[in-house]
């Protein structure tokens, strides 16, 4: 197993989630009519406003639409100034070979992260070319390691696409396509206290088992909740923040950007 890294803070941390950004080569990309450079940086700019200590950044997937090493690095170059480490893993957008390059003797891709009473434990769910995700038998694997061996913590697991359903009929195929697997072994472990992932562009929260389902926006479109087929919503690009208490507890809540208006462009096909 990879090295966790151990991150010292007090009694709490706070994590702040950027997801979906869809970064291209270009400054000026747009995805469905909108910049998402400038709509991540004014995102950033809000975190930066809102949350006075971060202890990490956590990078949920879909970083670059591309998938070029300029994306990469202007995603790099934008969120350098939070003062916070980062963390990123890929989404079914992103290129592994070429995020690896960029990160290449930095800690951004470590999967585990150690906090007094917290485990975040973060799994590439992609699958190489293709939209949906799966958990492939390494991974899962991971993932029982990592959370057998944090007994003593409460543990946060982090990927990109959906376990469950979300109530989007044409994205609930797209998610991941083997969620019992990853079930079996959450359900073997009461000191899992959340899982968290992108893909999805819109906000989600329930319980299963004791354990809370999130999804958050993306840092630049929106897909509108509840849609039955390909769907924009008017909703801002926003973050999630998460508070994970040492006794457990987790407060979280999403928080958007104001004064972003753009004309969705539905020529784009495959978002």
């Amino acid at each position: 197993m990879s090295s966790a890294s151990t991150l010292a803070f007090d009694s709490s941390v706070l994590l702040v989630q950027l997801s979906d950004s869809h970064l291209f080569a270009e400054e000026d990309g747009r995805l469905l009519g909108m910049n998402t450079a400038d709509s991540l940086q004014r995102v950033i700019e809000r975190v930066l406003e809102e949350q006075p200590h971060i202890d990490l950044v956590l990078a949920t997937g879909d970083l670059s639409q591309d998938g070029s090493v300029e994306s990469y690095e202007r995603f790099r170059d934008l969120c350098a100034v939070i003062p916070a480490d980062s963390r990123w893993f890929p989404g079914n957008h992103d290129e592994v070979q070429v995020m690896e390059q960029v990160c290449a003797g930095t800690g951004l891709l470590d999967p585990i992260i150690d906090f007094p009473a917290w485990r975040v434990v973060l799994l590439d769910s992609t699958i190489g070319g293709a939209v949906p995700g799966h958990l492939p038998p390494e991974q899962l694997a991971l993932l029982e390691r990592a959370v057998s061996e944090a007994s003593d913590k409460h543990v946060l697991i982090s990927f990109h696409h959906h376990p469950v359903p979300i109530g989007c009929r044409w994205m609930d195929p797209i998610g991941v396509r083997n969620p019992d697997a990853l079930f079996t072994v959450l359900d073997r472990f009461p000191q899992v206290r959340a899982v968290l992932w992108g893909h999805v562009h819109q906000e989600f929260d329930q319980m299963r088992n004791g354990v809370r389902l999130l999804a958050s926006p993306s840092t630049c479109v929106q897909f509108a909740p509840g849609s039955e087929e390909f769907q924009v919503d008017t909703e801002a690009p926003g973050y999630r923040w998460l508070r994970l208490q040492a006794d457990g507890v987790l407060e979280t809540g999403v928080s958007r950007v104001t004064g972003i208006d753009f004309e969705v462009d539905y020529s784009v096909k495959g978002y």
